[in-house]
């Protein structure tokens, strides 16, 4: 009786958001039953993939530096008699793939964030030397419409409902590398979230580059509430959002629907009316504490996530005490703040009054200084308070089990019967920057 043949490695680096983290999530799918195994080394894979972000400033360089490293780890294998694919895949593949083409021999594949269910079909090109290596079209409902049933990892899932972006802000390359807003329609959305929570999934998190904006045959609170019908399903949570998709009814949801989580990722970029024009958000700061005003209103207890650029082009000191004075008013659970990067085609590179990187690096500081002393002082508000915790694995230490607090802290308690997937009683008895820690407490036990 023959041997049976060893499992082919596939190997996936993601950068960059979400959105990339559920699409290599896909490529591992469409790749299973192809005979590819998930190795964490990439020394060990057969075929590589880079699902690449274009967000961050040099993110080209950083795709091709690595590369170089990937060009020796192939070589190696070739001596050794092994094949080994390199794919491109992501933001920068979209943007960049005619020059990652010509200047990188040794990549085998360039595969656009439309085109991940042709893999198969692209690596059996690939082994032969024959067709095209770059695949860049944009053809999200053919994408979802290729994809296989889903393969979850636990009991937590992101699920894609919109992809794109038709809101232009100036610093952004998104509407050039993800394409035009699209949505799927909602019985696709619907079909996903029973086959996951068929599987075990209790908490969804809805992805999308302007999630809100949401219009697949239905409005985005239609899809929310339909979602939270679901038997099995216990927690609903959504990003990215913009501002000015924030409708009356979905704030209104947030107070009526318990399911959808009280966690909200609202990116702001700057408090400064005169930066966010330049920017193209199409908001003004009144507009956004606002919204924040109103959601607090029908959730008292919502915890509020945002983004921040710094330095953008024509940034001036009041501008950058604008912005200081918006993170004092809303005071955020948490927050991410970035350097504003140039990134080549978009309006912003062109701008004049581009920022000295040393004024951006300590306004950045600055800022991170705040946000991050609002941070630990929103975990540490938590101690004394029991919580219901979702359960998704153990914790670091013996005895211990993590899971995800409402406000979608990280949360370390001590328990040895809890399992993936219950939702526990947990009292909070310390908090820092990143985490909390606690004990579980009687399932009788009122949650606070």
């Amino acid at each position: 009786m023959s041997e049976p043949r060893a499992a082919k490695r596939l190997f996936i680096e993601t950068y960059g958001c979400q959105m990339n983290v559920y699409d290599s999530e896909r490529m591992r799918d469409v790749l299973g039953p192809l005979g590819y195994a998930v190795t964490d080394k990439p020394d060990d894979a057969d075929l590589v993939i880079l699902n690449t972000c274009h967000i961050r400033e040099k993110a080209t360089e950083k795709v091709y530096s690595e590369i170089g490293r990937l060009r020796a780890h192939k070589e190696r294998r070739a001596i050794e008699g092994k094949t080994t694919t390199i794919a491109i895949a992501g933001c920068v593949a979209q943007a960049e793939g005619e020059e990652i083409i010509r200047r990188a021999p040794e990549v085998d594949l360039v595969v656009g964030p439309q085109a991940y269910h042709k893999l198969p079909e692209l690596i059996a090109r690939a082994a032969r030397k024959t067709g095209e290596r770059l695949a860049a079209d944009f053809t999200a409902q053919e994408k979802f419409d290729g994809l296989p049933a889903r393969a979850p990892d636990g009991v937590t899932a992101f699920l894609s409902v919109q992809e794109g972006c038709d809101k232009f802000c100036t610093f952004c390359v998104v509407p050039y590398t993800r394409g035009a807003e699209f949505s799927r329609p909602i019985k696709d959305v619907l079909a996903e979230a029973r086959s996951l929570t068929d599987r075990g999934v209790r908490e969804i998190t809805l992805l999308g580059q302007n999630v809100n904006a949401y219009h697949g045959d239905a409005s985005f609170t239609d899809l929310l509430e339909q979602l939270a019908r679901l038997d099995g399903l216990e927690r609903i949570r959504y990003m990215t959002s913009h501002p000015i998709e924030m409708t009356d009814e979905l704030i209104a949801l947030h107070g009526a629907e318990p399911k959808l989580m009280p966690f909200l990722h609202l990116p702001v970029q700057s408090g400064s009316d005169r930066i966010l024009k330049a920017m193209n958000r199409k908001h003004d700061g009144a507009f956004y504490r606002d919204i924040i005003a109103r959601m607090r209103q029908v959730r008292p207890d919502i915890a509020v996530s945002t983004d921040f650029i710094v330095g953008f082009p024509g940034e001036r000191e009041q501008d950058f005490e604008d912005t200081m004075q918006l993170a004092r008013d809303i005071d955020f659970a948490l927050a991410f703040s970035f350097k504003y990067s140039s990134r080549p085609g978009t309006p912003a590179a062109a701008m004049m009054g581009q920022v000295d990187e040393g004024v951006k690096g300590e306004r950045l500081q600055a800022l991170q200084k705040l946000l991050f002393e609002q941070q630990t002082a929103f975990n540490k508000s938590q101690v004394g308070r029991v919580l219901p915790v979702l359960v998704t694995g153990d914790g670091r230490m013996a005895g211990q089990k993590h899971g995800r607090s409402p406000y979608l802290q990280s949360v370390h308690f001590d328990d040895t019967t809890a399992r993936n997937g219950d939702i526990v009683s947990v009292r909070i008895l310390s908090g820092s920057q990143n985490s909390l820690a606690g004990a579980r407490v009687a399932l009788a036990a009122e949650v606070a």
